[in-house]
């Protein structure tokens, strides 16, 4: 019977004093509705960029042999490091933790014709397990090169999906031939579209891909332009990076110190460089919607410290017939706790269809907005910790009245 009364009481103060609630829950509304949309919207955009991050591929390094700048063991310096399949065998075997490597041939003079249409893309012959490292899905239908493709020296090709429109158009490519400089291709497989933002030899949309034997055999290159290998751990790259630099330094005979020898781009770098900075954006979108619904906080306290000037003589009336403290305070409470639960449903529905019904066309520019279980509890948790204090003083205050003083005013 105490919740019936309580709510009773509720709903009576809410239809004599329709305006300042209404007020009070637009308050509310707006400030549950800013934290859960800010942080919404912030875990989309984290997401996006780091799919576009990912799309180079994950936990990889790519590493271009260049000259040596030191002088070692009465070796002069400018000493060209040539990488071929016997060091990539050595990394493999040394490196522990590392989960794949491949060197990695380019070129960009390869005329790539189909009918009358006559492209010039970037190619590349690599492994098989250069695909998985660089993310380079096949769709449907299709394959990379594999390992027969490199023990038979294959020509077979593995497009990009934007060279294949540019080749193909709508119609299937999988199955057709291209001619490379002459030389028919067979294409076995097409790149599933990928977000991307970053690249070392151009977009991988526009590029092609035979296998490393094929190459060369084909042009004649012994050489690899580079290699890129991928650390299981990120955590572990830069001891696996260390021990490579370490075991080339012993087969070339360069100094382990000389940065010059081989190049790194490490992807980590841009993983982490992102979390710490997605992490202080968020934290900065979350502090202003805490402000935000701080403020309706305030107007919660505001209007129950009127309600308790104005009821002063009914609490007097209550506590004058045996009403303890602790119902008093239970009262307001309820009631102040009932508002804010009232005003966040409202502000979490309107979040929540703000989220359903944004334009998936905006996706690939600041992603899909998430309403994640992390960002419901923390605001779910601010909007009880406000209810709370915003409910608890003037309750305190009602409570400690003297019920003749109050029933005198």
């Amino acid at each position: 019977m105490g919740w019936k009364n309580y709510l009773r009481q509720f709903l009576r103060d809410l239809k004599s004093q329709k305006l300042r609630a209404a007020l009070t829950l637009f308050g509310l509304v707006w400030g549950t509705t800013a934290v859960t949309l800010l942080l919404a919207f912030g875990e989309g955009l984290q997401g996006r960029m780091m799919k576009n991050i990912r799309g180079l591929g994950e936990n990889i390094v790519i590493c271009w042999p260049a000259q040596t700048s030191k002088p070692w063991e009465g070796l002069p310096r400018n000493r060209k490091i040539i990488v071929k399949d016997d060091d990539i065998t050595a990394l493999r075997r040394e490196i522990p933790g590392m989960t794949a490597i491949s060197g990695e041939y380019s070129a960009r003079n390869k005329k790539f014709k189909v009918g009358h249409k006559v492209i010039v893309p970037g190619l590349t012959g690599a492994n098989p397990v250069f695909a998985a490292m660089r993310n380079l899905i096949p769709q449907q239908g299709g394959r990379y090169v594999d390992d027969l493709d490199m023990d038979e020296r294959r020509r077979v090709v593995f497009l990009g999906d934007g060279l294949k429109q540019d080749l193909f158009g709508d119609t299937d490519a999988v199955g057709k031939y291209v001619n490379v400089n002459g030389m028919p291709f067979l294409v076995v497989g097409v790149m599933t579209a990928k977000s991307q933002d970053s690249s070392y030899q151009g977009r991988d949309k526009d590029r092609a891909s035979i296998p490393a034997t094929t190459f060369r055999a084909m042009y004649g290159q012994q050489e690899y332009g580079n290699f890129v290998f991928q650390v299981a751990d990120a955590d572990k790259v830069e001891i696996a990076k260390d021990k490579v630099i370490a075991t080339l330094a012993k087969i070339h005979r360069f100094d382990p110190t000389d940065a010059e020898a081989v190049r790194m781009w490490d992807v980590t770098e841009n993983e982490k460089f992102m979390h710490s900075f997605m992490l202080g954006f968020r934290i900065f979108l979350g502090v202003m919607g805490v402000l935000t619904l701080v403020v309706g906080g305030i107007g919660v306290s505001n209007i129950m410290n009127v309600v308790v000037e104005e009821r002063t003589k009914e609490i007097g009336v209550k506590m004058a017939l045996g009403a303890r403290q602790r119902m008093v305070v239970t009262q307001f409470l309820f009631e102040t706790l009932l508002l804010t639960v009232i005003g966040g449903t409202i502000g979490f529905l309107i979040s929540w269809g703000i989220c359903a019904a944004f334009p998936a066309k905006f996706d690939e520019f600041v992603g899909t907005p998430v309403i994640s279980l992390q960002g419901g509890v923390v605001t779910t948790a601010l909007l009880g910790l406000i209810g709370f204090l915003a409910g608890y003083f003037p309750a305190r205050a009602a409570a400690r009245l003297n019920p003749v003083e109050a029933l005198r005013l």
